[in-house]
């Protein structure tokens, strides 16, 4: 491996912290931190747990057990009958959840990774634009469609997986997968539960790129992909937590355990450009 590559970045020292958590805290950690953020909302229905799971890469064991342990901490709760599941907490209590700081502390190395994104799906957008044939583009269409319908942000999490990577498939190289997924799945591990209408809008720019590529437009295939990995550095939690604040301060603006959490994430992500 070369110094520079983009797999370099996937063993800087500042992911170290991340890499400590095991399956079961990344999940508590991604979910509080969505919930202290308001992009979970109070009283917001999760989804079934093996689409959690299947979304954020564990098993549905190790799922269940982080909701259970949400619970028991105040975060989520649990309902019975036809209308119950998991939930977020009425008044759900923040900053409870510590391994949240790992994320927090890795705020750099994200920033990072989505530029080793960006310089490679732009690349890929391009060769793509020239290179992609009618089944790989009947399969992007059906995706984009796919993630129109689903009904959670799980569910739109695991087609957006596959969309990025069939785009990465449809340069014609393997190297481009082989060198992209590795980036595109350590990116991943970052990403929080997200309302579904601002993953819905972003679903317009995946539409937009399909139609460059049909169009065998390269550099509009570009433009579109600059502007959809970009915008992470405002989006992703990295640019919604702010300054971090001296070891045991809450974050600014950050709701105490009486209070629901702020719709400040929700109203940044609503007045930025879509992911």
């Amino acid at each position: 491996m070369t110094p520079g590559s983009p797999l370099t970045a996937l063993k800087a020292p500042v992911l170290a912290g991340i890499r400590r958590l095991n399956a079961l805290d990344t999940v508590r950690a991604r979910i509080a931190m969505a919930v202290d953020l308001g992009l979970l909302k109070p009283g917001e229905r999760l989804p079934p747990t093996d689409e959690i799971a299947r979304s954020l890469g564990v098993g549905e064991i190790t799922a269940r057990r982080a909701l259970v342990s949400l619970c028991d901490e105040g975060v989520l709760e649990r309902r019975r009958g036809r209308t119950g599941g998991t939930l977020v907490a009425h008044r759900p209590v923040t900053g409870r959840v510590l391994e949240i700081e790992a994320y927090r502390s890795a705020a750099d190395e994200v920033h990072r990774l989505i530029d080793e994104r960006l310089l490679l799906e732009c690349g890929i957008a391009h060769l793509a634009a020239s290179n992609a044939g009618p089944r790989q583009l009947e399969e992007l269409e059906a995706l984009v469609a796919q993630m129109d319908q689903v009904s959670s942000w799980a569910e739109f999490h695991t087609c957006d997986e596959r969309f990025h990577t069939a785009i990465a498939a449809a340069t014609g190289l393997p190297s481009a997968v082989g060198q992209y997924g590795p980036v595109l799945r350590e990116l991943y591990r970052y990403y929080l539960p997200y309302p579904l209408d601002y993953l819905r809008e972003s679903n317009g720019e995946h539409a937009e790129l399909v139609a460059a590529l049909a169009g065998r437009d390269p550099l509009k295939a570009v433009d579109v992909t600059r502007r959809h990995v970009q915008t992470l550095h405002q989006t992703m939690f990295v640019g919604l937590i702010g300054p971090q604040p001296p070891a045991g301060v809450p974050l600014a603006g950050a709701p105490s355990s009486e209070s629901p959490p702020p719709d400040a994430a929700a109203s940044a992500l609503a007045s930025s450009e879509c992911r």
